[in-house]
């Protein structure tokens, strides 16, 4: 396995090579989106870190974290690196980093600088270039659940959308075997054991035929850890084009997965209806979320856009999606009871006052804002608002 200088020099300060490996510690992703940004303001690529001179690249630095001292110590793994690289190889490994073409799109437009700067993979990356719905559910969902994950990976499957999941018993792994199986594509974003899962039985014809695609973004040895199944869930919505929580408790992986998906806006939740009076998937809807229908009209392609309640049957690439359909997904939330002024809706979104106003009058002009006047507040209206394929937000 061959990788680029920047790659190199990438692999070198943020990826563990052994399972044990302590003595210095790599740089997490958020360390290295700092690092990253500033190479860029001094208009130099990572490979630079391994050929200038580091006191000139690095004069005016700050950053206690990021000390000079770990990052020699990072770089001088030079040997350790090359014997992992080997390794992976032969096991059917590749790596890919975020200087990288191949690296997925979806996760850097979507998570910028704290995209994961590495990711391990097993499996054909062209997986990643359609349609996805993210399929997520607990470890211990009733059988019910577990059929309807089945059922809604089989009906990805045919029609052409890939499911993404984290690959857990489960939900998780529900959804992902009925696509695998009905002839359709997947892909597990793996918290722990990528080398055991591209070796094992259980997937090696998936990956074989090209419709299964492993990845992860932590050494593809590691053993599980909370912290790390945690992480990952962000990789798991960010991958795909809207989601779907089957059954969620009111804490753990899926639940705080999904939380953090509203939180964020990365893409359209979706909440199957369940009888658990346990279950955290009211709550989810409370705080965001749209209930599913078990059997929704239409394809699967409607629950990729929610911005004006109508069935998008349409191919649209989802690279052309961008911020935009994030920004109305949001504004139809919060100006769709009250209305919002526009410096509550720059405040809550975080933009730039000059992009909002370039979204509020396209808005505007779609017919999907009203703006008030004395004083001036925007109001969601689209006639539509309330309708995708349930009646209410409401559970019956």
């Amino acid at each position: 396995m061959t990788v680029s200088p920047d790659a190199q020099a990438i692999l070198l300060l943020t990826a563990h090579f052994t399972r044990s490996e302590t003595a210095v510690q790599p740089l997490s992703p958020a360390e290295w989106g700092r690092l990253a940004a500033w190479l860029r303001t001094r208009s130099r690529t990572p490979a630079a870190l391994l050929t200038d001179d580091l006191d000139v690249v690095f004069d005016g630095w700050a950053d206690d974290k990021i000390t000079r001292s770990r990052i020699e110590g990072l770089l001088q793994r030079g040997a350790a690196l090359a014997l992992a690289l080997e390794r992976w190889s032969r096991a059917g490994l590749w790596v890919t980093t975020r200087a990288d073409a191949d690296y997925p799109v979806r996760l850097k437009r979507r998570l910028r600088e704290i995209a994961p700067p590495v990711l391990f993979g097993c499996g054909d990356t062209g997986i990643l270039e359609g349609r996805a719905l993210a399929v997520v559910g607990s470890r211990q969902a009733p059988e019910a659940d577990l059929t309807f994950a089945r059922r809604l990976g089989e009906r990805a499957a045919r029609e052409g959308c890939t499911v993404v999941s984290g690959g857990a018993k489960g939900v998780d792994e529900a959804a992902m075997t009925a696509a695998l199986e009905a002839g359709g594509r997947a892909v597990g974003v793996l918290s722990a054991g990528l080398l055991r899962a591209c070796t094992s039985r259980k997937y090696r014809d998936h990956l074989t035929a090209g419709r299964l695609l492993l990845l992860s973004p932590f050494h593809p040895e590691a053993g599980f850890r909370v912290a790390n199944a945690m992480q990952r869930n962000k990789y798991i919505y960010c991958l795909a084009d809207a989601a779907v929580v089957v059954h969620s408790g009111t804490k753990g992986g899926t639940w705080s997965g999904a939380r953090e998906n509203l939180s964020r806006g990365w893409v359209p939740l979706w909440v199957k209806r369940t009888d658990d009076a346990e279950a955290g998937n009211a709550a989810l809807v409370a705080g965001g979320a749209r209930w599913l229908p078990e059997e929704p009209d239409g394809k699967l392609s409607a629950l990729f856009s929610v911005t004006d309640g109508s069935v998008d049957g349409s191919e649209t690439p989802p690279e052309t999606l961008e911020f935009y359909d994030l920004f109305l997904a949001k504004v139809r939330h919060l100006c769709r009871d009250a209305p919002r002024s526009r410096a509550e809706l720059a405040e809550t979104l975080k933009l730039q006052k000059s992009q909002l106003d370039v979204w509020l009058r396209q808005a505007e002009r779609e017919g999907k804002l009203e703006k008030l006047t004395r004083p001036v507040r925007y109001r969601w209206r689209h006639p539509r608002q309330e309708s995708l394929f349930e009646p209410s937000d409401t559970p019956s």
